[in-house]
């Protein structure tokens, strides 16, 4: 690491030694909810459309901050050995305390930077890498650092910021650093600043608009608001610069966890004509298009792998016929006809569907092969291609026997 570099790197590890983030409270129990993408059978089955042959898997955390990923990733996959960095020991701080009293205490903690998980022994299948290379002096070292670590087959998870959501963000963050002047680097007087700046300025503003339809709740704690807005390092990154990142890691890109937002469809649909010409775009340039369309986007969030990842399309029916359907795991309000989906968003099934549901409920009754699709099938109203897109939309998941 060159002197710039460490400087910089001093710098971050003193934001969160003094703000620790995230800031969520500490809890005597597991975390509710869930998050898929930290949950290895729901991530590995939505990036190969099938369950993984094993759920004893080695996790990584890279850049936990104070744990709150962590904490949920040791819940989420109990037979899971879960291994967690960050640069920041005041932030280890809390994340060990964190999952000593939710019960986590899988988790093993290093006091590290991304740049030296070479120090790490072995592979991991999962690496879980949220809101952190944005943060490096060298992103690309830093994703070159981590690549090395993932295991063949296994699925690195990353968030990193965009920049044409966050281009108000970026405005604020300017603003505040040049009336801190020399004073820049001491993260409680830029919040102060901030603070200012937000009470001062006129009614429909467009910062202070923006701040207050995006991010007012979360900001009215100090921890967020200092990540947010006074925060020393950031590379916000649009589709051509994240790609140049993708591509220096040597990973091979497995796709966005929000392929909804991707869908050119849902912007120009309406128009056989520019769909026609979108189609002689490569993939990046309609990924580039879908964001200048819509600049809403304020960060991106997506899985890499190294291969070889196998996948499976279950387009075959005898294959599909011989699976072992079960349930999706990550459903709230479940059972029920209406309920939230992996991704939380509000589904409505019918009651065929539903009972097939019922009969792929994971557990310790029965048979694993009274849960293939064929005698499930059996049962039901269903035909092969109803369970192809319960499948597709994540509502089970498949294994081949």
């Amino acid at each position: 690491m060159s002197d710039s570099q460490a400087a910089v790197s001093q710098a971050v590890a003193k934001l969160y030694d003094t703000y620790p983030f995230p800031p969520e409270p500490l809890l005597d129990e597991a975390p509710p909810g869930y998050n898929w993408r930290w949950y290895w059978p729901a991530a590995y089955g939505f990036c190969t459309g099938m369950k993984p042959a094993s759920e004893a898997v080695r996790i990584l955390d890279a850049g936990c901050g104070t744990g709150v990923g962590t904490e949920y990733l040791v819940h989420l996959n109990p037979q899971a050995e879960v291994v967690a960095i960050d640069l920041s020991a005041g932030a280890l701080e809390v994340a060990r305390e964190r999952c000593r009293r939710s019960g986590a205490e899988r988790a093993t903690f290093h006091h590290l930077s991304l740049y030296d998980a070479a120090q790490l022994d072995g592979q991991f299948d999962l690496i879980n890498c949220v809101g952190v290379l944005h943060h490096l002096p060298d992103p690309i070292q830093g994703i070159q650092a981590l690549a090395p670590k993932l295991a063949p087959g296994g699925l690195m998870h990353v968030f990193v910021y965009a920049a044409l959501g966050r281009f108000e963000i970026s405005l604020m963050q300017q603003a505040i650093a040049l009336l801190q002047g020399e004073q820049r680097g001491d993260y409680r007087d830029g919040v102060k600043v901030g603070r200012q700046l937000f009470d001062s300025l006129p009614e429909g503003n467009r910062i202070v608009t923006r701040d207050q339809q995006r991010w007012s709740l979360e900001n009215h704690r100090d921890e967020c608001f200092a990540d947010m807005y006074v925060h020393p390092q950031e590379v916000d990154y649009t589709i051509d610069t994240l790609f140049e990142l993708i591509d220096a890691s040597g990973l091979e890109f497995v796709g966005f966890s929000n392929p909804g937002y991707w869908d050119l469809n849902r912007l120009i649909g309406q128009q056989p004509d520019l769909m026609a010409r979108s189609q002689a775009l490569s993939e990046r340039q309609r990924y580039r298009l879908v964001e200048l369309l819509d600049p809403e986007l304020t960060h991106y969030e997506f899985f890499l792998t190294r291969p070889p990842l196998p996948r499976q399309d279950w387009s075959d029916d005898s294959q599909l016929l011989a699976a072992v359907a079960e349930r999706h795991p990550c459903m709230s309000a479940w059972p029920g006809k209406s309920f939230f989906n992996y991704d939380y968003q509000p589904v409505s099934i019918t009651d065929a569907e539903y009972s097939f549901l019922m009969a792929s409920e994971a557990g310790d009754r029965g048979d694993r092969r009274d849960r293939t699709v064929a005698s499930l099938l059996a049962t039901s109203d269903l035909t092969l291609d109803d369970v192809r897109q319960l499948q597709q939309r994540q509502l089970i998941l498949l294994s081949l026997r």
